[in-house]
């Protein structure tokens, strides 16, 4: 391997974790993942993680129950996931610190900034559960924040169903065409759903690089480490 980042910030959605099932947690899936972080780790890249828990609960989509309390359970959601990641991550003898924004501290560390860097430095793995440990945010916002806060080089969106960013649905639209370049701005000025407007404005505001690319089939992600181009990159004009 020949990584081209020295520290990176992985976004993986609930639903990647979910795997063919759907919802929940799908192991298969959670050990082919920690067996690619694994290999990264092993030649110097220091990662972190954030999770979304939308293979739980979307708090977002939620609308006969109170915003916050929907948001809270997401959340939940979310710290769920990061454990699962981190028992897949351990069989395989990572090392692996899960910090919570919500102080939960009989099954994770809360997320102190400086603690999260030294345990990056000591090469451990950082899972940061429980988005921003607020209300609505998203955890692509999270994924922003973090990166902006431990300083890393750039932020890594693992999506499940799709390989980049594209001017509608794939979905949907047989003839979505992907970009394989864009800026902040553009995401912005074209509505484009990849990420949050707060997300994407923290990322821009922060100088911060973004690669969107697919995350169903074994390898990519340390393809994308390796600076092979796939997927989307986005980064300011």
């Amino acid at each position: 391997m020949n990584p081209i980042y020295k520290r990176v910030v992985l976004k993986l959605s609930g639903e990647a974790l979910a795997g063919k099932k759907g919802s929940g947690i799908d192991t298969d899936t959670i050990m082919r993942i920690a067996k690619e972080i694994k290999e990264i780790q092993k030649v110097g890249v220091e990662i972190s993680i954030v999770v979304g828990g939308g293979n739980f609960w979307r708090g977002a989509n939620s609308k006969e129950m109170d915003r916050t309390t929907s948001d809270h359970i997401g959340m939940l959601g979310t710290v769920m996931n990061a454990l699962a990641l981190q028992d897949g991550l351990e069989k395989l003898d990572v090392i692996t610190r899960v910090q919570s924004a919500i102080d939960m501290k009989q099954i994770a560390e809360p997320y102190i900034r400086r603690r999260a860097v030294r345990h990056l430095e000591k090469k451990r793995v950082v899972i940061f559960a429980a988005g921003t440990g607020n209300p609505y945010f998203s955890t692509d916002t999270t994924a922003a924040l973090r990166a902006a806060e431990i300083e890393a080089d750039v932020i890594l969106v693992g999506k499940k169903g799709v390989d980049g960013i594209y001017d509608s649905d794939p979905k949907i639209n047989s003839s979505a065409k992907k970009f394989e370049n864009l800026t902040y701005i553009d995401i912005l000025n074209l509505g484009l759903g990849v990420m949050d407007s707060t997300a994407t404005s923290l990322c821009m505001d922060n100088k911060i690089p973004l690669i969107v690319f697919g995350i169903d089939d074994t390898g990519t992600i340390i393809d994308v480490i390796n600076g092979k181009k796939i997927g989307t990159h986005v980064k300011e004009d």
